[in-house]
């Protein structure tokens, strides 16, 4: 018999309500002990708590019963709403840990019980997991979508699809001298083979905008020292997170600032100013500034009214500039009006002032405007994830071999079908995942 886990589940004590969890297959004899009976399933019941071992009051409680498999975790669950001082939970913790077949949970292990007894699809568990750690509307939105199931029904389809597929290939060969299996049955199913290829290719394509909605926009400001990158940097985050001085060079490292802006998320990034003469600690700095732009989305060029513009080609600055997006930026348009197009007649410019009052208004509704177009994400179910990119990629790479091989006998490009369900199989958790099970739930918090 499997252990009961407990946990508390409502974040860090004090707090005016503590919740802590149960499940598994004790929760009963552990809310007799507890709380004198099992409250009726689903209703909240006022419940003094007592130690069973000295009948102390602990605390008086809401208790709520789940019964299993209707819970979150489809075994018996419990939840013990109690008030939230340090002693009171410590107290309750300490006297569930001391009842036979209980033990603390390990992080994740409630989402993980779900997932093992199917309440939940492993897309369902990382649409959980994006809720939790989601900081601005648009992402919380699309963690809603996934954790009700949108992406595995859409995954699950596909897959369904393609068994169907299989299995009329395979009637073919078992039935060919029968009067009810269309002798043309290849021909169609190569053709819903080729169109599902399609689909799949134009939802990685789209999904584009849902990963990044996930891990933010990367804007990152680069430019020459004492350009304002800094200052610039602090005015948007509307905090000092730079230090600010007159001596070139001070920005050595890359400093992050993640922003919400219009419900989109962006991380904000300050890099060391681009110049030859550097010690060698600010080249490391140099250099890792090369880096994050050339992954950034939109590279935003700190320029005073007579500083450098950003060169164009392979350079001096290490990368090829015409890969990424850049704004020129006029740091200082207060102290010299600036031009009112920037004088290479490709880049956007923007003046900004971070001495004047609104000074970096009209950049923040750039950027705003620009995460809106950039993470249009709609309603549809997007892939969030590097890894559902990856066994989409080989789905769709697997289904070209099967329509394009034609030349091939029947048998060999349908073990081509069954090798492009088996990959969209793995995203919902479908088929061989073990590997991955320790890895997803390892970042979700105890309790959850």
């Amino acid at each position: 018999m499997a252990d009961t886990i407990f946990a508390l589940s409502s974040g860090a004590v004090p707090s005016g309500v503590a919740v802590i969890r149960l499940s598994g297959p004790h929760v009963r004899s552990a809310l007799e002990r507890l709380a004198g009976n099992v409250p009726v399933a689903r209703k909240a019941s006022v419940r003094r708590l007592k130690d069973p071992v000295t009948g102390d009051v602990i605390d008086e409680a809401l208790v709520l019963f789940f019964e299993g498999p209707n819970s979150f975790t489809g075994e018996d669950v419990a939840e013990l709403q109690c008030h939230g001082g340090r002693a009171v939970v410590a107290r309750l913790l300490d006297v569930l840990s001391g009842l036979e077949g209980l033990r603390p949970a390990e992080a994740g292990e409630f989402t993980r019980r779900a997932f093992d007894r199917g309440r939940m699809d492993l897309t369902e568990v990382e649409g959980l997991a994006d809720l939790i750690a989601a900081e601005t509307e648009a992402q919380r939105k699309q963690a809603v979508r996934q954790m009700g199931g949108a992406l595995g029904r859409l995954y699950d389809d596909w897959r369904k699809r393609l068994i169907h597929m299989r299995a009329m290939i395979e009637a073919e060969f078992d039935f060919a001298d029968e009067d009810d299996i269309p002798g043309s049955v290849s021909d169609q199913v190569w053709g819903e083979a080729a169109a599902l290829k399609r689909e799949i290719e134009d939802h990685l394509v789209r999904s584009r905008s849902g990963e990044r909605l996930r891990s933010g926009l990367q804007v990152v400001l680069m430019g020459p020292p004492n350009a304002g990158k800094s200052s610039l940097l602090n005015a948007l985050a509307g905090r000092d997170v730079a230090i600010v001085t007159e001596e070139a060079g001070t920005t050595r490292d890359v400093l992050e600032v993640h922003l919400d802006l219009g419900g989109y998320p962006v991380t904000l990034v300050d890099t060391a100013g681009l110049r030859e003469e550097a010690g060698r600690v600010e080249q490391e700095g140099i250099r890792r500034a090369r880096e994050r732009g050339k992954a950034a989305d939109l590279i935003l060029w700190a320029r005073e009214p007579q500083g450098p513009a950003p060169a164009f080609g392979a350079g001096d600055e290490g990368f090829d500039w015409t890969e990424v997006p850049v704004w020129t930026v006029w740091t200082k348009s207060d102290l010299e009006t600036p031009p009112k197009q920037d004088s290479s007649g490709t880049i956007k410019a923007i003046a900004a002032s971070c001495t004047v009052p609104n000074g970096t208004d009209a950049l923040l509704k750039a950027l705003t405007g620009f995460a809106s177009e950039t993470i249009s994400v709609g309603e549809a179910p997007l892939a969030t994830r590097q890894r559902h990119r990856h066994a989409l990629m080989s789905c769709a790479e697997v289904l070209g071999r099967a329509v394009d091989l034609s030349h091939l006998p029947g048998e060999l490009r349908a073990e081509e079908l069954r090798q492009a369900a088996d990959c969209l199989g793995r995203i919902t958790g479908r088929i061989d995942v073990e590997d991955l099970l320790d890895v997803i739930f390892r970042d979700f918090c105890i309790g959850k």
